[in-house]
């Protein structure tokens, strides 16, 4: 499985796609592959002001809850409101219309590339 290019990754399956200062958070078609149907997301609040590394959001499946950490330290600027009604989302369309939130980025945690994901991920 290859991942998109454009952005990087933890070990624990999120993404992150940093656009200046500005950052859109998801997990991955492994993640959602290996959760199953997601069910519920539990989404951090705007404002909040996290932590790289912190458990900020909850994604439940028919399997089991997951915790969701932030790939870098910032503040949440918006939360996909979509997963609310639909969370399936996150099965559909993992890389696009499935992310979790936004963040204004002050310092990035130990992400990977996307060559050293794939390898991680297989």
């Amino acid at each position: 499985m290859s991942n998109p290019t454009d952005r990087q990754y933890l070990k624990s399956h999120e993404w992150i796609k940093v656009e200046g200062d500005v950052a859109t958070v998801g997990i991955t078609a492994f993640a959602q592959d290996q959760l199953g149907d997601v069910v519920y997301v539990e989404l951090p609040e705007v404002g909040r002001t996290v932590t790289a590394g912190e458990a900020v959001a909850v994604v439940e499946s028919v399997k089991t809850a997951s915790d969701i950490y932030a790939p870098a330290s910032g503040e949440i600027t918006e939360v996909n409101e979509a997963l609310g009604g639909s969370p399936e989302l996150i099965n559909e369309s993992a890389f696009e219309n499935g992310w979790l939130f936004k963040m204004h980025v002050t310092g990035l945690g130990d992400v990977l590339g996307a060559d050293e994901y794939d390898s991680l991920a297989q």
